[in-house]
């Protein structure tokens, strides 16, 4: 065998390894010592800038304990240990301001429909994440996407008469559409039987007990606060308190922290979490109702009597709406 093939074996490879590695240093050697030298990794090997990282990576070990408050802002972002998913025009909107008045609650002052993580303020550890969407307690796949979430959430129902409630309602879509039909024109298939049209949002968000039986299919009783918007306004420390319980807070958030507003009829805070000006809800809450014909009202608490009664044992509280 001629001399490339003993080059080829064993021995002669590793010498030509040991050669090549040894012009790699003294070329390094020689070129990168007196100045600065180029790496020698191909690009696609190179780690990107921290901005071309994607969203919730991290290019470097956790901070120890204290340095992201140190940072600025301090806490994470974390899904919600409490909702208030409903109902709309109950009374979610005050409960939620009062319940930011309290330094263990960090809420989302809009409503984010499906909890986006992005949304939710940082909290420390102890503080309790909220968010508020009425809409969540009408929607078919809230419960599955709340339980597929956590299934140890804790869910607030802020619940009011259904008739006062659809009457809210109504005014303030008329509110922002003053050339909408009339309320009864909305409120009955037809005005000469007295059908009531159940397809109409405001009607059909009422009809509590259908609602909460779709929720039951995931969550369990114990894991429900019901709160009474009409005690929520007659007596919201009282209300408040039976939150806190349910929250496991302290009862920090007393009838020291309310006045009640008589110009807008509901009670307002004296001093909302870090002001020192009284506090009441924006201009849109407290609207005027229109003047609904008492027949029709009657008609109205006619349709809900068996809903509510069945609410009523569900939940085995008595909300006095008869």
């Amino acid at each position: 065998m001629g001399c490339s093939g003993r080059l080829l074996g064993p021995v002669g490879g590793r010498r030509a390894s040991l050669l090549l590695t040894m012009i790699l240093f003294f070329t390094y050697f020689f070129y990168c010592l007196p100045g600065p030298c180029e790496p020698l990794l191909p690009p696609p090997l190179l780690l990107p800038p921290p901005a071309a990282l994607p969203d919730g990576a991290v290019p470097a070990p956790a901070p120890a304990p204290g340095a992201a408050a140190a940072a600025g802002g301090g806490g994470s972002r974390r899904f919600p240990q409490a909702i208030i998913v409903g109902v709309k025009k109950g009374g979610t909107r005050a409960l939620l301001e009062f319940l930011r008045a309290h330094p263990g609650v960090r809420a989302v002052g809009a409503e984010p429909h499906f909890f986006d993580r992005s949304l939710m303020p940082r909290t420390l550890e102890g503080q309790i994440t909220m968010e508020k969407t009425p809409s969540y307690f009408v929607t078919k796949e809230a419960p599955r996407r709340i339980y597929n979430m956590s299934r140890d959430t804790k869910l607030i129902v802020v619940v009011r008469n259904p008739v006062t409630r659809a009457i809210s309602d109504y005014t303030q879509t008329l509110s922002k559409n003053p050339t909408i039909p009339s309320f009864q024109a909305l409120a009955f298939k037809n005005v000469s039987t007295g059908l009531i049209d159940t397809s109409w949002s405001a009607v059909r968000i009422g009809i509590y007990a259908k609602h909460l039986d779709n929720w039951l299919q995931y969550f369990p009783l114990s894991k429900f606060l019901f709160v009474s918007g009409e005690r929520l306004v007659s007596d919201p420390a009282g209300e408040m308190g039976r939150v806190q319980d349910f929250l496991g807070l302290k009862r920090v958030v007393t009838d020291k922290h309310f006045y009640f507003n008589e110009t807008k009829g509901f009670p307002c805070l004296k001093k909302p979490e870090g002001g020192s000006k009284p506090r009441c809800l924006g201009k849109s809450k407290g609207r005027p109702h229109p003047k609904i014909d008492v027949q029709v009202v009657q008609r109205l608490r006619e349709f809900y009597r068996p809903f509510n009664m069945k609410f009523y044992q569900m939940t085995g509280q008595d909300f006095g709406w008869d």
